[in-house]
């Protein structure tokens, strides 16, 4: 009787885990739009399409694209006061010398927003566009 109770006992338990697995469909994924330009030359922008778990942040669209698409690569920098800083985008890297970078905007209803905090933390939103764009900072 102990060993059959036992026995009955484990099987619902593996009933309960199977159960929660198999019903738990887990975080959901919103799409991401993702377009790279390079102002300073004649280079045709490129569009991507990625996608982010819900409450993910940018680092984790970039990535998943650059595992998708082979014609997609990036590098990150960790700077000690600002955190991950996109070093480059498919070969092209910024420079201090040439004063050249990656700016991150955020595209909504035609109108451009820098993002105000970095790839390791910004949370896009469903069908955001996103754009990474090569540029210049004004010398002095």
């Amino acid at each position: 009787m102990a060993l059959r109770t036992a026995a009955l006992l484990s099987v619902a338990s593996l009933l309960l885990l199977t159960r929660g697995a198999l019903t738990h469909t887990g975080p959901a994924t919103l799409p991401v739009i993702l377009s790279v330009e390079n102002v300073l030359s004649n280079i045709t922008p490129e569009t991507y399409f990625s996608s982010v778990v819900e409450g993910g942040v940018l680092l984790g669209a970039l990535r998943r694209l650059q595992e998708m698409q082979h014609d997609f690569k990036f590098t990150v920098k960790e700077d000690p006061d600002f955190g991950l800083l996109l070093e480059s985008v498919n070969g092209i890297s910024g420079s201090e010398h040439e004063q050249t970078y990656w700016e991150i905007l955020a595209e909504s209803s035609g109108e451009y927003n820098r993002l105000d905090v970095g790839l390791g933390c910004y949370k896009p939103k469903a069908n955001e566009h996103i754009i990474l764009r090569f540029s210049t900072w004004p010398r002095q």
